[in-house]
């Protein structure tokens, strides 16, 4: 004996809880309780079963669709939605044209719509990464994309069905970008993103630090885009191998500048290297890596110029080489020493 079909309006309620259902079951937040839950809806009814299957069929479809296929429906989706604030009616009629009805089947309705666009913005993996004080580590993505991060480096990988996406929280790292011309692979750093396919390029964004709050972007091979996050006000700079540009904290990219390729990310060598610094912010980007020992009281001595390559984590040297360079002395003042005037 087969199940009476639900009444017309009593269907839409469970297609509505079924496509919630299937959305969240793609979170990777999603847990054994969630399961549990899931489970106890479909046992409550045999229609539960049958609708569910029917919007996780619908969805395997629009997976296997070209992308282009699928950003056309996204951007048909997005226009109907507007479309529909100013008249229901025609564009309903344009949202049922035959090169979208696939996306029209599986979208019915404004919740079908709302819960569709949920699916695409839900991630199938996410991990986060981080390097302590003096660390770098190498990382490898499900795509053969790999990330090198340098020392107190954060970071937060999402993929998505359409994109990848990692977040620069702070600190910087070399990407090695696995091309898909499919699912473009985006940087978010402060007020930036960055753009590729398939690169290898360095970000840099380290708020708070004086003189490197800003975001910086040098391409080591392939192509880039910057440009701001949420894409207003400023136009985006597109980046080849050999150049590189920063960001004030708000944004405002500078102008492209030349780079070699040792100046890509010379921290991969555990090398610093410094050019017309300011003393107190060289000290700064070095005690990223570790302690220096060392400190400055005197506002003149901060405001010396450094250029030069360190080693970041070879202290030894570092006090050496700075009574040689500037026109400064070391004095030691129990578990620190002052770096001040030579005279």
């Amino acid at each position: 004996m087969s199940a009476t079909a639900p009444p017309l309006k009593d269907a839409a309620t469970v297609r509505q809880q079924a496509l919630g259902w299937f959305v969240r079951r793609q979170d990777a937040a999603w847990r054994g309780e969630d399961e549990h839950a899931f489970q106890d809806w479909l046992a409550a009814s045999p229609t539960h079963g049958e609708i569910y299957a029917q919007c996780a069929a619908q969805w395997q479809a629009f997976d296997g669709m070209p992308a282009d296929l699928v950003a056309g429906m996204r951007r048909q989706l997005a226009h109907d939605k507007k479309a529909t604030q100013v008249r229901a009616e025609p564009a309903r009629r344009r949202f049922l044209k035959p090169a979208f009805a696939l996306g029209a089947a599986f979208a019915m309705g404004g919740a079908g719509y709302v819960a569709w666009q949920q699916m695409l913005a839900q991630p199938v993996w996410v991990e986060a990464f981080a390097t302590d004080r003096g660390q770098q580590k190498e990382v490898a993505l499900p795509d053969g994309s790999r990330l090198r991060l340098d020392t107190t480096t954060r970071v937060e990988v999402r993929y998505f069905r359409d994109r990848r996406e990692v977040h620069l929280v702070a600190g910087q790292a070399v990407f090695a970008v696995q091309s898909d011309t499919n699912r473009p692979f985006d940087v978010l750093a402060g007020p930036l993103r960055v753009t590729v396919v398939g690169t290898r390029f360095s970000v840099r964004h380290t708020p708070g630090q004086p003189g490197r709050d800003g975001v910086s972007v040098a391409v080591e091979e392939g192509k880039v885009r910057v440009a701001r996050a949420d894409s207003a006000a400023y136009g985006a700079v597109y980046l080849i191998a050999g150049q590189r540009v920063g960001s004030d904290p708000a944004g405002v990219l500078g102008p492209v500048h030349p780079v070699s390729v040792e100046g890509i990310a010379p921290w991969r060598e555990q090398r610093i290297s410094f050019v017309d610094v300011r003393l107190d912010q060289a000290l700064a980007e070095l005690a990223r890596y570790g302690d220096t020992g060392l400190v400055i009281h005197d506002a003149d001595v901060a405001a010396l110029r450094l250029s030069g390559t360190f080693d970041p984590l070879n202290r030894a040297t570092l006090r050496l080489a700075l009574p040689r360079v500037l026109p400064v002395r070391l004095v030691d003042q129990g578990a620190m020493t002052e770096v001040r005037p030579a005279h």
